[in-house]
C-alpha cells in the first residue's frame, strides 16, 4: 500500500512540473515609470509612460489622476478605458508572444481655466502581468506607485508704478498715483505694499492714501492697508491708489515703493525707485509763441497780352486841312461882295 501511495505522489508531482512548465512568479523590478514634465501650465499636456525593462505579453496598468486638473486625452499600448478619474489599460498579445511591448503610456491634458498652484499626482497599481511567452507571470504592483507634478500658469513679475503729472511744489498736496498689476500674478495670501523714502536733510515726506473705510494711510510711514497683509495674485492684477504726496522742502527726493510677502519674513515680490525734484515756487507759464504757419503763394494766371493791332483809320492830329480853305473862301467870297457893292 505505502508502495502505491509513493507511485501516486511521484505521478502527481511529475504531472505539476509538466503541465506548468517553466512558470513562476516574479517582482517586475525593471518597471520605470516617467512623466514628460514635473510642471504643466494650463492648456498643456503631460505624458505618464511606463518602460517595462523586458517584453510582456499581457498586462493591465491603471493610472489615477485628479479630474480638477486634467483631463483624459490618449493612450498607446493597449486599450484603454477611462472612468473619468482613472484610466485603465489593458493589453493581450493574441499572437502568443510574437508581439509583446516594452512600454505604454498614457496622455492628459491640463485644464486651460487652472490660475493657482496646484500639486497634484499620478498613481500607477498594475495587474496580469506576464511575460512574451507567459512563462514568467510577475506579481501585481498593489502598492501605488507615486509621480508629483504641479499644474499652475506662467506667472508674470508684479510692476510697480508711481505717476503725477506738472510739476511738484513744498508745501503744497499733489495728487500722485501709486499702482501694482500684472496679467498673470503669483499667488499669496498676505501680501503688502509699502514705501520707503530718502528726502532732503531737515524734509519731511506725506504719502497719504485713505481706504474703504474712510481710514488714511501714510504709505511711507506705516504702508497699506491691513498689517497682516491681504491676498492678491491670479490673471490680471490691478490695485491703483489715490494718493496725496505732501514735501516739506523743495530738492530731490526719491521713494521706493515694495510688494512684500508677510509669510515669508517680508521677503521682497517686487521693488522699484522713482526719483522726485521739488521746486520752490511753480515755474512762471510763458505765453506760448506761435509760429506762423507758411503759406503757399497764390498762383495766379497770368494775362494774356494781345499783340499791338495797327489801326484801320489813323487818328486826327493837328489842325484839319479844311479849315484854312474855307477860311480862303470866305475871304474871297467877302471880298468879292465888298467890290461889287462899291462899283455900284
Amino acid at each position: 500500500m505505502k508502495k502505491i501511495i509513493s507511485i501516486f505522489a511521484i505521478i502527481t508531482l511529475l504531472t505539476l512540473v509538466i503541465f506548468t512548465g517553466n512558470t513562476y512568479a516574479a517582482d517586475l523590478d525593471t518597471l520605470d515609470i516617467k512623466t514628460s514634465k514635473t510642471t504643466v501650465r494650463p492648456g498643456e499636456e503631460v505624458t505618464v509612460t511606463m518602460e517595462f525593462g523586458q517584453s510582456l505579453g499581457a498586462y493591465t496598468f491603471k493610472v489615477s489622476y485628479d479630474n480638477n486638473i486634467f483631463d483624459y486625452v490618449s493612450s498607446e499600448g493597449g486599450t484603454a478605458n477611462d472612468t473619468t478619474d482613472k484610466v485603465i489599460v489593458t493589453y493581450y498579445d493574441t499572437t502568443g508572444g510574437t508581439n509583446p511591448r516594452t512600454n505604454m503610456s498614457v496622455t492628459f491634458k491640463a485644464k486651460e481655466d487652472i490660475t493657482t498652484s496646484n500639486p497634484t499626482e499620478f498613481t500607477i497599481t498594475a495587474e496580469g502581468l506576464a511575460n512574451a511567452d507567459a512563462s514568467v507571470t510577475f506579481d501585481d504592483i498593489g502598492t501605488p506607485i507615486v509621480k508629483n507634478v504641479t499644474v499652475e500658469p506662467e506667472y508674470v513679475d508684479y510692476t510697480l508704478n508711481l505717476q503725477y503729472t506738472g510739476e511738484i511744489i513744498k508745501e503744497e498736496e499733489k495728487e500722485i498715483t501709486v499702482s501694482y498689476s500684472s496679467p498673470m500674478g503669483h499667488y499669496y495670501e498676505h501680501a503688502r505694499l509699502v514705501a520707503t523714502a530718502t528726502t532732503p536733510e531737515g524734509a519731511d515726506i506725506q504719502l497719504l492714501a485713505t481706504d474703504s473705510t474712510g481710514l488714511e494711510h501714510d504709505i511711507i510711514e506705516s504702508g497699506w492697508g491691513d498689517a497682516q497683509g491681504y491676498k492678491i495674485g491670479g490673471k490680471n492684477v490691478s490695485q491703483v491708489l489715490q494718493t496725496r504726496g505732501i514735501f516739506s522742502k523743495e530738492g530731490n527726493y526719491s521713494i521706493t515703493l515694495k510688494l512684500i510677502d508677510r509669510d515669508n519674513s517680508d521677503a521682497i515680490i517686487a521693488e522699484k525707485t522713482f526719483q522726485i525734484v521739488v521746486a520752490e515756487t511753480a515755474t512762471p507759464v510763458e505765453p506760448p509763441v506761435t509760429t506762423p504757419e507758411p503759406t503757399t503763394p497764390e498762383t495766379t494766371t497770368p494775362e494774356t497780352i494781345k499783340p499791338e493791332q495797327t489801326p484801320t483809320t489813323l487818328p486826327k492830329t493837328g489842325i484839319n486841312v479844311y479849315v484854312p480853305i474855307v477860311f480862303i473862301l470866305v475871304s474871297l467870297l467877302s471880298c468879292y461882295i465888298y467890290h461889287n457893292k462899291k462899283e455900284n
